[in-house]
């Protein structure tokens, strides 16, 4: 298992690297908002040699507005991977199941070189999404579960297992280079 995790504004830009053979980095959410230690946090990741990946926390409604929000934000290097969080907002709203699909599909016409997936914890897998669409692949949240070892029954390509100290991740792949080679897509 390869190992990861991810950050966002409530992080250092100058995070440990060690260890790790990918950063996921919070790039945008809603309409308007962008991390502002968005481009600290990719550089320190790149710095590393790690695979980048970017993620936008998802609101219900304008879809079409976040996508174009999320990609203009997002850098666009080869090899990267940009994700959709999918959970509960601040306001205790969630995007519907076709708002999370239209969003993927609008992020993967705009981004057709790149991944495009899907974040959403345990609970919204199992017992909210009726789609089961995750673009190119599940990256699942399950922290009662061992790294590795989330208890879904779908293929997975990433698992959030803790998020103490912070948001640690497992990847699916036998190495770096085939991590590489499938965010290369």
């Amino acid at each position: 298992m390869l190992r990861g995790i991810d950050v966002s504004s409530h992080q250092s830009s100058s995070y440990d690297t060690d260890g790790l053979s990918f950063v996921f980095v919070k790039a945008t959410e809603g309409r308007s908002y962008v991390n502002p230690k968005l481009a600290g946090q990719t550089e320190r990741a790149r710095d590393a040699g790690l695979v980048v990946g970017f993620y936008h926390f998802l609101w219900p409604g304008n879809l079409t507005e976040q996508a174009e929000h999320f990609v203009s934000k997002t850098p666009e290097e080869p090899g990267d991977i940009l994700a959709v969080d999918w959970e509960t907002t601040g306001e205790g709203t969630r995007a519907s199941n076709a708002e999370k699909d239209r969003f993927i599909k609008k992020v993967k016409d705009l981004r057709p070189q790149h991944r495009v997936i899907l974040y959403a914890n345990r609970h919204f897998w199992l017992d909210v999404d009726t789609t089961s669409y995750a673009g190119d692949g599940l990256w699942i949240a399950d922290y009662a579960a061992a790294a590795g070892k989330p208890r879904i029954q779908a293929d997975w390509r990433f698992h959030q297992y803790t998020d103490d100290p912070l948001d640690k991740n497992v990847a699916d792949f036998s190495s770096g280079s085939a991590l590489r080679e499938w965010a290369g897509g």
